[in-house]
């Protein structure tokens, strides 16, 4: 059985955006320690999961992106979860695992343990706000790979903020990095 693994960046006081979804910041708590440690993450994932929104910004990006998340992130099969159908992404570059993902709707958690039932390598979830709201919400998450920036948001949209009971979680390591950035792997309990 495969696991879920939500990935999201985090401010220290715990927001995973601003309070329009704004992440900029995310990318000032970067350095090549950091970026390595995304990229050996991402490449354990069989499966990218996504929302639309996510799917329509980044499917423009990465096909031409040179970055060390690159391959990875266009390598990896992706599923994009929308109750609207694929964004139109013409006049992009998306090509490859972006150009032809596989789409789903409707019953997200119903569809996320389709999936972890289905052998392979785990599923990496990605995206913003919303969506990892919604999967933390769904209690189908396995493993939170949470990458703490060191900013104080102050406002913002909090990753738990949809979870009906408390989650209860354990630790299973964690990484400082020379940018103040601290990488935390918790397993759900």
């Amino acid at each position: 059985m495969r696991k879920l693994i939500l990935g999201m960046f985090m401010s220290l006081d715990g927001f995973v955006s601003g309070p329009n979804g704004e992440a900029d910041w995310i990318f000032k708590a970067g350095d090549d320690a950091t970026d390595e440690w995304i990229v050996d993450d991402l490449r354990q994932a069989g499966l990218i999961a996504m929302g639309s929104r996510s799917y329509a910004e980044m499917a423009g990006y990465w096909p031409t992106s040179d970055t060390p998340f690159a391959a990875p992130m266009n390598a990896i099969p992706k599923i994009v979860f929308t109750q609207k159908g694929l964004p139109d992404t013409s006049g992009t570059e998306a090509e490859g695992s972006w150009a032809n993902p596989f789409v789903a709707g409707g019953d997200l958690f119903g569809d996320i343990a389709r999936l972890k039932a289905q052998p392979g390598k785990d599923i990496r979830a990605l995206g913003g706000a919303s969506f990892g709201q919604a999967l933390a919400a769904s209690g189908l998450v396995d493993e939170y790979h949470l990458m703490v920036c060191p900013v104080a948001l102050g406002k913002g949209l909090p990753l738990f903020s949809e979870v009906s009971r408390p989650v209860d979680l354990q630790l299973v390591t964690t990484r400082t990095f020379g940018s103040g950035a601290i990488a935390m792997v918790y397993r759900t309990a």
